[in-house]
């Protein structure tokens, strides 16, 4: 059963759920999983949420999906961009919580005198 994580997701926690699924799908499917692979599986991820995407906006054929069901699977795919990153950060001994806080979290402390936050390039 999937774990429920509600407003207070672990990165980490999740990362190694992930971690598990992914290493049981290559064994399965006799995948090896080396560090192209981490790269092109995301990028090919990205691919699938950006038809998705399009799809969704009406900007290509809908090939038969309701609405509903587009929004479902542009959901779907998000969550795949966001697993796979996950594994690449993990791959690469990355602790993607800790570079998310340097990288994004940090601009919540640099409110300018107007009240707008600089947020990262």
């Amino acid at each position: 059963m999937p774990v429920s994580y509600g407003a207070g997701m672990d990165l980490m926690r999740l990362s190694d759920e992930v971690e598990v699924v992914s290493r049981g799908y290559a064994a399965r499917h006799h995948i090896q999983r080396d560090a192209t692979w981490f790269l092109l599986k995301l990028q090919e991820e990205v691919g699938e949420l950006t038809q998705a995407f399009l799809m969704r906006s009406g900007q290509s054929r809908a090939k038969g999906h309701t609405p509903q069901q587009l929004d479902e699977l542009f959901a779907n795919e998000l969550a795949d961009v966001v697993c796979h990153a996950l594994l690449l950060a993990r791959h690469h001994d990355v602790n993607i919580q800790d570079a998310i806080t340097r990288k994004w979290l940090v601009w919540n402390n640099h409110v300018t005198t107007t009240g707008t936050t600089h947020s990262p390039e």
